[in-house]
């Protein structure tokens, strides 16, 4: 791989003048804050472990701070854009800066939320600066959607990061904790201050690494059955989850039977249970079970005629 030159990634000064040539102003709508120190990209790609074998998909790539920094990294990228101008202005700003690199890099102009495929190989990581506004439903698409993206890091919203990787019986635990945990393990990676970025945020930010789970979740449930219980017990987080998957099972009397058949107390809450507990309650929905007995009755019915 040839070096790319010293001053490839962008500082404070460039991303300014980049952004008053385009005509950029960062917008809230779209959580657009742009990093500005190349050292913070720089430990975000080390954070991410990314390799020199690595295809690293990136989403909201920006003025394309990070994105470079990926460049000096990964074998390719590929950065998924939404905003026309951002998304038409990036491959110049790559060819100028890192021309050496320019033929490993992809855009996908395009919401991320509507990314079915990329181009080129397939990803094996997925590594981003996520807008804060949509960061949790960004993140669980792109792991649903691309089975082979092994690592993850991104950096959002600290309320965010915490609530993420928060274990079972925190306060912060809830429905992105448990649909993440499906996918993957999760876990806090460091914090970012405030001055990195322009405009900058009211907030911190948190970086968030997801390691995909060697094996699938062991379930006969599906994810929607699971993710269907997990929604009904944090809607009601204050009520017991007899009470809470009242509506999910038909009635406070189905939940019990379901919770306790999947050896889950009726008097627990959502916040107390893990990822596989709440897959072994969606496997015992009375409703789900009782079509499964008529379906095997049907079946054995059949086959035992002449």
């Amino acid at each position: 791989m040839t070096s790319p030159t010293p001053d490839a990634l962008l500082g404070p000064a460039d991303i300014r003048e980049l952004a008053d040539v385009l005509g950029v102003r960062p917008t809230k709508q779209r959580g657009q804050n742009f990093v500005i120190d190349a050292n913070t990209v720089r430990r975000i790609v080390r954070t991410a472990q990314v390799r020199p074998d690595d295809v690293v998909v990136e989403v909201g790539p920006g003025l394309g701070s990070l994105t470079l920094a990926l460049l000096e990294v990964a074998d390719r990228v590929t950065a998924v854009e939404i905003d026309d101008v951002l998304a038409g202005a990036l491959p110049s700003t790559i060819a100028a800066r890192m021309p050496e690199r320019a033929e490993r890099f992809a855009l996908v102009h395009s919401d991320a939320m509507q990314v079915r495929e990329l181009p080129g190989p397939a990803p094996t990581a997925l590594v981003a600066n996520l807008p804060y506004n949509v960061a949790v439903p960004v993140l669980l698409h792109m792991l649903d959607t691309f089975p082979t993206i092994e690592r993850t890091l991104v950096m959002v919203q600290a309320e965010v990061a915490d609530r993420l990787a928060a274990p079972p019986g925190s306060k912060v635990y809830g429905v992105p904790s448990v649909k993440a945990n499906w996918y993957a393990d999760v876990k806090r990676a460091g914090s970012i201050g405030r001055n990195v970025f322009w405009p900058a945020p009211n907030v911190d930010s948190g970086l968030v690494s997801l390691t995909r789970r060697a094996e699938p979740l062991k379930t006969t449930a599906t994810k929607r059955e699971v993710f269907a219980v997990v929604d009904a017990a944090f809607a009601q987080r204050r009520k017991t989850l007899r009470a809470a998957l009242a509506g999910w099972a038909g009635s406070a009397a189905a939940a019990e039977v379901a919770l306790v058949a999947a050896g889950v107390s009726p008097q627990a809450r959502g916040e107390s249970l893990t990822v596989e507990e709440f897959a072994r309650i969606a496997e015992n929905k009375a409703e789900d079970k009782a079509e499964d007995k008529a379906q095997s009755k049907a079946e054995n019915k059949e086959s035992s005629q002449p």
